[in-house]
Protein backbone atom coordinates (compact mmCIF):
# COMPACT_ATOMS: atom_id res chain seq x y z
CA UNK A 1 0.00 0.00 0.00
CA UNK A 2 2.84 2.40 0.73
CA UNK A 3 4.28 1.74 -2.72
CA UNK A 4 0.90 2.35 -4.32
CA UNK A 5 0.36 5.63 -2.50
CA UNK A 6 3.86 6.80 -3.43
CA UNK A 7 3.17 6.10 -7.10
CA UNK A 8 -0.16 7.89 -6.99
CA UNK A 9 1.52 10.95 -5.51
CA UNK A 10 4.07 11.14 -8.33
CA UNK A 11 3.70 12.95 -11.62
CA UNK A 12 1.41 11.72 -14.41
CA UNK A 13 4.04 9.65 -16.22
CA UNK A 14 5.06 7.79 -13.05
CA UNK A 15 1.44 6.79 -12.41
CA UNK A 16 1.58 4.50 -15.46
CA UNK A 17 4.98 2.94 -14.81
CA UNK A 18 3.60 -0.52 -13.92
CA UNK A 19 1.24 -0.54 -16.90
CA UNK A 20 4.08 0.38 -19.22
CA UNK A 21 6.14 -2.55 -17.92
CA UNK A 22 3.25 -4.98 -18.31
CA UNK A 23 2.46 -3.87 -21.85
CA UNK A 24 6.09 -4.15 -22.95
CA UNK A 25 6.23 -7.66 -21.51
CA UNK A 26 2.89 -9.09 -22.65
CA UNK A 27 1.89 -7.33 -25.89
CA UNK A 28 3.57 -8.17 -29.19
CA UNK A 29 4.77 -5.38 -31.50
CA UNK A 30 1.79 -6.13 -33.80
CA UNK A 31 -0.66 -5.69 -30.91
CA UNK A 32 -1.56 -9.27 -30.01
CA UNK A 33 -2.09 -9.74 -26.31
CA UNK A 34 -0.58 -12.59 -24.30
CA UNK A 35 -3.40 -12.93 -21.79
CA UNK A 36 -1.83 -16.04 -20.26
CA UNK A 37 1.30 -13.99 -19.58
CA UNK A 38 -0.83 -11.22 -18.08
CA UNK A 39 -2.40 -13.84 -15.77
CA UNK A 40 1.06 -14.63 -14.43
CA UNK A 41 1.45 -10.93 -13.57
CA UNK A 42 -2.12 -10.44 -12.34
CA UNK A 43 -0.91 -9.06 -9.00
CA UNK A 44 1.06 -6.32 -10.76
CA UNK A 45 -1.98 -5.41 -12.84
CA UNK A 46 -4.11 -5.30 -9.69
CA UNK A 47 -1.52 -3.01 -8.12
CA UNK A 48 -1.66 -0.69 -11.11
CA UNK A 49 -5.46 -0.61 -11.00
CA UNK A 50 -5.21 0.33 -7.34
CA UNK A 51 -2.94 3.21 -8.30
CA UNK A 52 -5.58 4.40 -10.77
CA UNK A 53 -8.31 4.08 -8.15
CA UNK A 54 -6.37 6.42 -5.86
CA UNK A 55 -5.27 8.89 -8.52
CA UNK A 56 -7.30 11.91 -9.54
CA UNK A 57 -5.88 13.87 -12.50
CA UNK A 58 -4.81 17.27 -11.21
CA UNK A 59 -5.93 19.74 -13.85
CA UNK A 60 -3.85 22.45 -12.15
CA UNK A 61 -0.57 20.61 -12.67
CA UNK A 62 -1.40 18.06 -15.38
CA UNK A 63 -1.68 19.09 -19.03
CA UNK A 64 -4.82 18.19 -21.03
CA UNK A 65 -2.76 15.49 -22.74
CA UNK A 66 -1.75 14.08 -19.33
CA UNK A 67 -5.43 13.84 -18.43
CA UNK A 68 -6.35 12.28 -21.77
CA UNK A 69 -3.53 9.73 -21.49
CA UNK A 70 -4.69 8.86 -17.96
CA UNK A 71 -8.21 7.94 -19.12
CA UNK A 72 -6.95 6.03 -22.17
CA UNK A 73 -4.79 3.90 -19.88
CA UNK A 74 -7.64 3.50 -17.40
CA UNK A 75 -9.93 2.18 -20.12
CA UNK A 76 -7.42 -0.21 -21.67
CA UNK A 77 -6.11 -1.60 -18.39
CA UNK A 78 -9.65 -2.23 -17.16
CA UNK A 79 -10.50 -4.01 -20.42
CA UNK A 80 -7.50 -6.32 -20.04
CA UNK A 81 -8.36 -6.94 -16.39
CA UNK A 82 -11.95 -7.79 -17.33
CA UNK A 83 -10.79 -10.34 -19.89
CA UNK A 84 -8.44 -11.91 -17.35
CA UNK A 85 -11.22 -12.23 -14.79
CA UNK A 86 -13.14 -14.54 -17.15
CA UNK A 87 -10.26 -15.98 -19.18
CA UNK A 88 -10.33 -18.12 -21.25
CA UNK A 89 -13.15 -16.34 -23.05
CA UNK A 90 -13.87 -16.14 -26.78
CA UNK A 91 -15.01 -12.51 -26.74
CA UNK A 92 -15.60 -9.74 -24.26
CA UNK A 93 -19.18 -9.60 -25.54
CA UNK A 94 -19.86 -13.05 -24.07
CA UNK A 95 -19.27 -11.74 -20.53
CA UNK A 96 -22.57 -10.98 -18.82
CA UNK A 97 -22.26 -8.35 -16.10
CA UNK A 98 -25.32 -6.80 -14.53
CA UNK A 99 -25.76 -3.12 -15.25
CA UNK A 100 -28.55 -0.61 -14.96
CA UNK A 101 -29.70 -1.40 -18.50
CA UNK A 102 -29.31 -5.19 -18.44
CA UNK A 103 -26.21 -7.35 -18.71
CA UNK A 104 -23.24 -5.74 -20.42
CA UNK A 105 -19.47 -5.58 -19.80
CA UNK A 106 -19.56 -2.08 -21.30
CA UNK A 107 -22.25 -0.67 -18.99
CA UNK A 108 -21.37 -2.41 -15.72
CA UNK A 109 -19.41 -0.37 -13.15
CA UNK A 110 -16.05 -2.08 -13.62
CA UNK A 111 -13.78 0.99 -13.54
CA UNK A 112 -12.43 2.61 -10.39
CA UNK A 113 -10.48 5.82 -10.90
CA UNK A 114 -9.98 8.85 -8.72
CA UNK A 115 -12.18 7.35 -6.03
CA UNK A 116 -15.20 7.04 -8.36
CA UNK A 117 -16.84 4.13 -10.17
CA UNK A 118 -17.48 4.22 -13.91
CA UNK A 119 -18.50 1.89 -16.68
CA UNK A 120 -16.22 1.51 -19.69
CA UNK A 121 -18.81 3.36 -21.77
CA UNK A 122 -18.87 6.22 -19.25
CA UNK A 123 -15.09 6.58 -19.42
CA UNK A 124 -15.21 6.63 -23.21
CA UNK A 125 -18.14 9.01 -23.41
CA UNK A 126 -17.75 11.49 -20.54
CA UNK A 127 -14.04 11.45 -19.75
CA UNK A 128 -12.75 11.22 -23.32
CA UNK A 129 -15.22 11.92 -26.14
CA UNK A 130 -17.20 14.72 -24.49
CA UNK A 131 -14.21 16.31 -22.81
CA UNK A 132 -11.68 16.24 -25.65
CA UNK A 133 -13.68 15.72 -28.88
CA UNK A 134 -10.71 14.00 -30.51
CA UNK A 135 -11.74 11.23 -32.94
CA UNK A 136 -8.27 9.69 -32.73
CA UNK A 137 -9.15 8.25 -29.32
CA UNK A 138 -11.15 5.56 -31.13
CA UNK A 139 -7.86 4.16 -32.43
CA UNK A 140 -6.32 4.14 -28.95
CA UNK A 141 -9.14 2.48 -27.01
CA UNK A 142 -9.23 -1.31 -27.22
CA UNK A 143 -12.18 -3.67 -26.88
CA UNK A 144 -10.14 -6.86 -26.69
CA UNK A 145 -11.31 -7.79 -30.20
CA UNK A 146 -9.60 -8.81 -33.43
CA UNK A 147 -11.16 -5.81 -35.20
CA UNK A 148 -10.21 -3.46 -32.37
CA UNK A 149 -7.32 -1.06 -32.75
CA UNK A 150 -4.14 -2.72 -31.55
CA UNK A 151 -3.08 -2.39 -27.94
CA UNK A 152 0.23 -0.53 -27.90
CA UNK A 153 3.03 -2.24 -26.03
CA UNK A 154 3.62 0.97 -24.10
CA UNK A 155 1.46 3.19 -21.93
CA UNK A 156 0.03 6.44 -23.20
CA UNK A 157 1.97 9.38 -21.84
CA UNK A 158 0.99 13.04 -21.91
CA UNK A 159 4.23 14.47 -23.27
CA UNK A 160 4.21 11.97 -26.18
CA UNK A 161 0.47 11.58 -26.61
CA UNK A 162 0.06 13.54 -29.84
CA UNK A 163 2.69 11.43 -31.59
CA UNK A 164 1.20 8.23 -30.15
CA UNK A 165 -2.31 9.10 -31.34
CA UNK A 166 -1.07 10.06 -34.79
CA UNK A 167 0.78 6.75 -35.06
CA UNK A 168 -2.24 4.77 -33.82
CA UNK A 169 -4.50 6.39 -36.41
CA UNK A 170 -2.05 5.80 -39.27
CA UNK A 171 -1.45 2.25 -38.12
CA UNK A 172 -5.16 1.47 -37.91
CA UNK A 173 -5.92 2.77 -41.40
CA UNK A 174 -2.91 0.97 -42.88
CA UNK A 175 -3.97 -2.45 -41.51
CA UNK A 176 -5.54 -4.34 -44.46
CA UNK A 177 -7.41 -6.61 -42.05
CA UNK A 178 -9.23 -3.59 -40.61
CA UNK A 179 -9.59 -1.30 -43.63
CA UNK A 180 -9.24 -1.68 -47.39
CA UNK A 181 -8.42 1.61 -49.04
CA UNK A 182 -8.36 2.22 -52.79
CA UNK A 183 -8.77 5.56 -54.58
CA UNK A 184 -12.33 4.86 -55.75
CA UNK A 185 -13.61 2.32 -53.21
CA UNK A 186 -13.00 2.31 -49.47
CA UNK A 187 -14.01 -0.45 -47.06
CA UNK A 188 -13.71 0.94 -43.56
CA UNK A 189 -13.91 -0.44 -40.05
CA UNK A 190 -17.32 -0.24 -38.41
CA UNK A 191 -15.77 2.25 -35.98
CA UNK A 192 -16.10 4.91 -38.68
CA UNK A 193 -19.80 4.10 -38.97
CA UNK A 194 -20.55 3.89 -35.24
CA UNK A 195 -18.88 7.24 -34.51
CA UNK A 196 -19.56 8.89 -37.86
CA UNK A 197 -20.49 12.27 -36.38
CA UNK A 198 -17.02 12.58 -34.86
CA UNK A 199 -15.30 12.22 -38.23
CA UNK A 200 -17.20 15.06 -39.86
CA UNK A 201 -20.65 16.14 -40.91
CA UNK A 202 -20.68 14.33 -44.26
CA UNK A 203 -18.85 11.95 -46.59
CA UNK A 204 -16.48 14.68 -47.77
CA UNK A 205 -15.32 15.28 -44.19
CA UNK A 206 -14.78 11.55 -43.65
CA UNK A 207 -12.71 11.29 -46.85
CA UNK A 208 -10.70 14.33 -45.77
CA UNK A 209 -9.96 12.63 -42.42
CA UNK A 210 -8.88 9.42 -44.15
CA UNK A 211 -6.63 11.32 -46.53
CA UNK A 212 -4.81 12.93 -43.60
CA UNK A 213 -3.64 9.52 -42.44
CA UNK A 214 -3.87 7.08 -45.35
CA UNK A 215 -0.94 6.30 -47.61
CA UNK A 216 -3.40 5.85 -50.49
CA UNK A 217 -5.22 9.04 -51.56
CA UNK A 218 -8.99 8.60 -51.68
CA UNK A 219 -11.11 10.45 -54.23
CA UNK A 220 -13.95 12.64 -53.03
CA UNK A 221 -16.29 10.51 -55.15
CA UNK A 222 -15.09 7.20 -53.72
CA UNK A 223 -17.65 4.58 -52.71
CA UNK A 224 -17.55 3.88 -48.96
CA UNK A 225 -18.62 0.61 -47.33
CA UNK A 226 -18.22 -0.56 -43.75
CA UNK A 227 -16.80 -3.93 -42.73
CA UNK A 228 -18.36 -6.21 -40.11
CA UNK A 229 -16.62 -6.08 -36.74
CA UNK A 230 -14.82 -9.25 -35.64
CA UNK A 231 -15.38 -9.52 -31.88
CA UNK A 232 -13.14 -12.57 -31.35
CA UNK A 233 -10.62 -12.07 -28.59
CA UNK A 234 -7.29 -10.58 -29.75
CA UNK A 235 -5.47 -13.37 -27.95
CA UNK A 236 -1.92 -14.05 -29.11
CA UNK A 237 -2.23 -17.77 -28.40
CA UNK A 238 -5.63 -18.27 -30.03
CA UNK A 239 -4.64 -16.45 -33.22
CA UNK A 240 -1.08 -17.72 -33.58
CA UNK A 241 -2.16 -20.73 -35.63
CA UNK A 242 -4.20 -18.82 -38.19
CA UNK A 243 -4.22 -15.32 -39.55
CA UNK A 244 -7.43 -15.82 -41.55
CA UNK A 245 -10.05 -13.59 -39.98
CA UNK A 246 -13.75 -14.11 -40.61
CA UNK A 247 -15.65 -11.05 -41.78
Amino acid sequence: MLYTNALAADGPAQVHQLWNELLFKHVTPDGRVDYQGFLDDEEKLAEYLQVLAQTTPNEQTWTPDDVKAFWLNVYNATTVSLVLEYYPVSSLNTIRLKSGTGFSPWEALTVMAGGHEYSLNQVERTQLRDQFQDPRIHFALVSGAVSSPVLRNEAYEGRRLQAQLEEQTQRFLADPLLNTIAPEHVKLSSLFDWYSAEFGSDTNALVAFINRYSRTPVAATAKIDFLPFDWRLNDRQALSGTQALTR
